[in-house]
């Protein structure tokens, strides 16, 4: 049963300090947080004083043996001495043992940062704080996460949480400022294929890559396809074109295992008769049709998905906890609880909105458990 799995599999998440865990534990404590998160609680003060209630004291008690609920202080403190780094190792244990399927192989890996806002005008921190996440694009759920003190440290941050994460068979996608040597090293060398999306940080890749696309006779000879889609008053065109004909690209030894360039055009047309134009341009690791391009580089973007479910649900940006560790934890709390919804979801094809489920979890106890053990 997934609900008991939840408060053993992280009941051995390291502390800054000593804790015998003899009235509360540290699993327990963290078993409540991601609960609460479940039923769309949005702060450590709402989810204690859920956790209090009689009724649900009784629930945690006999469906997740956690006999005693620290106070709001004790909890709060808990939550300070788990080391973020720990529990994000479980979290991918977890994550990897309870939710996915054996095999990644043929999912894509998307990564991309997210600054919580409220920690930058915080005295107790000397940047805001910067949360790196690898979230697979076809089943919406994040799999480990890395905090860097601002964006300029996503690149050795992102190389630490590959060697993480199972890759074998994955397209991993990142935006431009992943486009780096060692980073799709590392990415081949753990088994994993990369897309990364080229700009002006390799300005001659970029620029032999672009004179390419834009000869209208080199163009015409690259695969294509073109896409559309209509958002409220605006049209967009996507126009994707590939090839593998690369022996000409100049440096393309420095790119491990590189097999194909591509290039997006983005043409967007509104109602009141303007046009915007864009070009996007990638080096790939695998031979790639242009419709492959199309799907890989819009599953770049599955991560802003979880990102804005973060600030919409439980407003991560207006969360005003002073404490580093705290902030960390309850975001991985977060995630487990919307990795939750996420497999509910695409296992019984619920088309319920998250907000939805997580009001029915609140209200009624059963629901917390049809979503944690998930029967199909």
């Amino acid at each position: 049963m997934m609900n008991i799995k939840i408060v053993q599999s992280f009941k051995d998440v390291e502390t800054t300090e000593e804790h015998n865990g003899y009235t509360y534990s540290v699993g327990g404590a963290l078993s409540i947080v991601v609960l609460g998160s479940l039923c769309g609680l949005r702060n450590v003060i709402q989810i204690h004083q859920w956790a209090k209630n009689p009724k649900v004291k009784k629930f945690l008690w006999d469906n997740f043996e956690i006999f005693a609920v620290p106070s709001y202080n004790w909890l709060l403190n808990l939550l300070k001495i788990i080391k973020p780094e720990s529990l994000n190792e479980h979290f991918i244990l977890w994550t990897t043992t309870t939710i996915l399927p054996n095999s990644l192989e043929g999912m894509t890996v998307s990564f991309d940062g997210k600054t919580i806002c409220s920690t930058g005008a915080m005295s107790e921190y000397d940047k805001a704080l910067h949360i790196l996440s690898a979230h697979i694009a076809e089943l919406g759920i994040t799999i480990g996460q890395k905090t860097v003190s601002d964006k300029s440290n996503e690149i050795p941050a992102m190389r630490e949480l590959l060697k993480l994460i199972d890759l074998k068979g994955c397209m991993v996608v990142a935006d431009a400022l992943h486009c780096q040597t060692e980073t799709a090293k590392e990415i081949i060398n753990a088994g994993g294929d990369y897309l990364l999306s080229v700009k002006s940080n390799h300005k001659t890749l970029e620029k032999d890559i672009e004179d390419f696309v834009q000869d209208p006779e080199l163009r015409v000879e690259m695969d294509t396809k073109t896409t559309f889609e209509k958002n409220g008053g605006r049209i967009e065109r996507r126009t994707a074109y590939t090839t593998d004909d690369i022996d000409w690209l100049d440096g393309k030894d420095k790119w491990e295992n590189v097999q194909s360039i591509g290039a997006i055009n983005r043409r967007f047309s509104k109602n009141d008769g303007t046009t915007t134009n864009e070009w996007h341009y990638y080096i790939s690791s695998r031979k790639l049709t242009a419709e492959e391009l199309l799907t890989f580089s819009r599953n770049e973007w599955s991560v802003e998905s979880m990102h804005w479910l973060l600030d919409v649900h439980f407003f991560e940006d207006n969360c005003r906890v002073r404490d580093s560790n705290v902030q960390q934890n309850i975001n991985i709390a977060r995630k487990i609880a919307l990795n939750c919804i996420r497999n509910y979801k695409n296992e019984t094809g619920s088309r319920l909105a998250f907000s939805t489920l997580m009001f029915s979890c609140l209200l009624d106890f059963e629901m917390i458990l049809t979503i944690l053990n998930n029967p199909v």
